[in-house]
């Protein structure tokens, strides 16, 4: 069956059907979504050496059950493994970085990025350099304390994650903001309606991105582990 492959480099089946739940709200029955977990990862990605090992077992995943898919999301913010993985598949083929930066930047929008995980913050500059949106991009704020502790305490982490956007609209004058993590997509989703201006999910950024591409299929909510 033709189906978006969402593949999450973070090795956590947890974050994986989390994040398919919020694909599939996306695709809203147009499409499938199927999601693969990888094995040799941490659960949650914070530097930029696990980000760099991850790139590999994303090619891999990517290439053995990308057959009949009509898009694949790599669902770790530095997408790894993103352009060798364009190069060995015939789909389209995004990142949740990516898409989400994008889709910020439409119109010419200033656009911010919130995190938990500030060892990843000079990739993320490296990203938005790389789509040619340096000039609208406004930088990245990060939460403070440890990045995987946070994210095991919803309201904490709401909460922080709140008060950062909070700064990237009132300080740095972004007009988008997105939550750049695919471990933080529930709290994306949590804080889109707190505030006046948009709140971006890179998850969703991603499916609308892929969204049609193909067919709409139904809905089949398989798991791939990544070994």
């Amino acid at each position: 069956m033709n189906h978006i492959l969402l593949i999450n480099p973070n090795s956590s089946e947890a974050t994986t059907s989390m994040m398919l739940a919020i694909a599939e709200a996306v695709a809203d029955r147009r499409v499938a979504v199927a999601g693969a977990t990888a094995a040799r990862s941490p659960s949650m990605i914070t530097t930029p050496s696990e980000l760099a090992r991850a790139a590999d077992e994303v090619v891999e995943i990517g290439t053995r059950h990308g057959a009949g898919c009509i898009g694949i999301i790599i669902a770790a913010f530095g997408d790894p493994g993103l352009e060798e993985l364009r190069r060995r598949v015939s789909v389209p083929v995004t990142g949740i970085c990516e898409a989400s930066m994008l889709e910020a930047a439409e119109g010419g929008r200033r656009f911010s990025v919130a995190t938990t995980t500030p060892d990843l913050l000079e990739i993320i500059d490296q990203q938005a350099a790389r789509l040619g949106l340096a000039g609208q991009y406004r930088g990245t704020r990060c939460t403070a304390g440890d990045p995987r502790a946070l994210t095991g305490n919803v309201q904490a982490l709401n909460a922080a994650l709140g008060e950062a956007v909070g700064q990237c609209f009132e300080t740095d004058g972004a007009e988008a903001v997105i939550i750049g993590g695919g471990p933080l997509g529930q709290a994306a989703e949590a804080l889109k309606g707190r505030f006046a201006r948009p709140v971006l999910s890179p998850v969703a950024s991603a499916v609308r991105a892929l969204l049609g591409r193909g067919e709409g299929m139904k809905p089949d909510r398989t798991q791939i582990r990544g070994r």
